[in-house]
C-alpha cells in the first residue's frame, strides 16, 4: 500500500509539475515587447519553450529536494550512518543521457528558428563580393504571385541611419514601413561594422562594410518602434537610433507622396551636435575622437 501511495504521489507531482511549467512558459509572452513583425512569433515561441523547460527542471529539482527533506529526513536524535550505497549505474546513465538529449533538442530548435529568421552570420559573407538575398519569410504565409515587395535602401554610418525609398526617391532618417507587406532592406555600411536591431521585431542583422545584405521581414502591427545599433561603433554610437513607424499601406503611400514634394535639407544629427560642443570646449578630454560623418541630406 505504501509503494502504491508513493507511485501515485510521484505521478501526481509530475503532472502538476508539467502543467505548472507550461503555465510559466506561457507567461514569458508577456515579458517581451509587442509582436510587431511576423518573425517575432518565432523568437517568442523559442523563448517560451526555453522558459517552460527551465521551469520544469528548476521546479523538478527543487521539488525533489523539498520532498526528500520533508519525508526522508532522519528522526530526532538519530545519528547513525545512512546505508552504504556505492553507486547506481542505471541512474548515472539516465541523468547523463537526459541532459545530452535536452541540449541537442534546444540546439536543433534554436537553429531552426535562426534559419527561418534568415539572419546571416560572418561566414555567409566570406568570399561573396556580390549582394546576397535572404529569405526570412517563413514566419509569415505569403502568396508569391500577389505579394508586393517594398524595397528600401538602408545606410549605416557613424553615427546615423539613412533610409532611401527608390519608389519616390525619398531620403529620411525615419524608417517608414507599410503594415502586412513584405519588406526588403538593402543594408550597407559606410565605415565600420553596425548592427540593425529592432527589439519589437526581434530582428538583428549585422551590417558589414563593403557588403550589401538584402534582408526581408514583414511588419504586422502599426505603431512607433525603435531602431538601434547593436554593435559598438565608436564614441557616439549610443546616439545612433531611429524611429520605425509602421502604418497602413494607404498612410505609407500618402507619407511617401507628400515627403517626395519636400526639398532636401540637412538632417538634425545628435552625434554631430555633441561632437561640435565637445570640440568647442576649452578643456579637452585628452583622447582622440573620430569625427562623425556629415549629417545626411533628407526630405524633411
Amino acid at each position: 500500500m505504501q509503494k502504491i501511495l508513493r507511485i501515485f504521489t510521484l505521478i501526481t507531482g509530475a503532472i502538476a509539475l508539467t502543467f505548472t511549467s507550461i503555465w510559466i512558459g506561457k507567461q514569458a509572452y508577456f515579458w517581451l515587447p509587442p509582436q510587431a513583425a511576423a518573425e517575432s512569433v518565432l523568437i517568442d515561441d523559442l523563448i517560451s519553450f526555453l522558459v517552460t523547460l527551465g521551469a520544469f527542471i528548476f521546479l523538478g529539482v527543487t521539488g525533489t529536494l523539498m520532498y526528500s527533506v520533508i519525508f526522508h529526513r532522519a528522526i530526532k536524535d538519530d545519528y547513525s550512518d545512512g546505508p552504504p550505497i556505492e553507486g547506481n549505474i542505471t541512474l548515472e546513465v539516465v541523468w547523463t543521457v537526459i541532459p545530452v538529449l535536452l541540449v541537442f533538442w534546444i540546439a536543433n530548435y534554436s537553429y531552426q528558428t535562426y534559419e527561418k529568421m534568415g539572419i546571416q552570420g560572418p561566414m555567409e559573407h566570406v568570399h561573396f563580393p556580390n549582394p546576397m538575398q535572404i529569405e526570412s519569410a517563413y514566419a509569415a504565409p505569403k502568396d508569391t504571385a500577389t505579394e508586393q515587395l517594398e524595397k528600401i535602401d538602408v545606410l549605416a554610418k557613424q553615427w546615423a541611419w539613412v533610409f532611401h525609398y527608390p519608389e519616390k526617391n525619398v531620403t529620411s532618417t525615419e524608417l517608414h514601413l507599410p503594415s502586412d507587406r513584405r519588406i526588403s532592406l538593402a543594408l550597407q555600411s559606410e565605415d565600420v561594422l553596425h548592427g540593425f536591431y529592432i527589439p519589437a521585431f526581434r530582428l538583428k542583422q549585422d551590417i558589414i562594410p563593403n557588403q550589401t545584405i538584402n534582408f526581408e521581414f514583414t511588419p504586422i502591427r502599426p505603431g512607433k518602434y525603435r531602431l538601434t545599433d547593436s554593435q559598438y561603433s565608436g564614441t557616439y554610437f549610443a546616439t545612433m537610433q531611429a524611429d520605425v513607424i509602421v502604418e497602413s499601406p494607404e498612410d505609407y503611400q500618402k507619407w511617401l507622396t507628400q515627403t517626395a514634394t519636400h526639398k532636401q535639407a540637412i538632417a538634425t544629427n545628435q552625434a554631430a551636435s555633441e561632437y561640435t560642443q565637445a570640440s568647442n570646449q576649452s578643456i579637452k578630454p585628452g583622447w582622440a575622437t573620430i569625427a562623425p560623418a556629415a549629417p545626411p541630406l533628407v526630405n524633411p
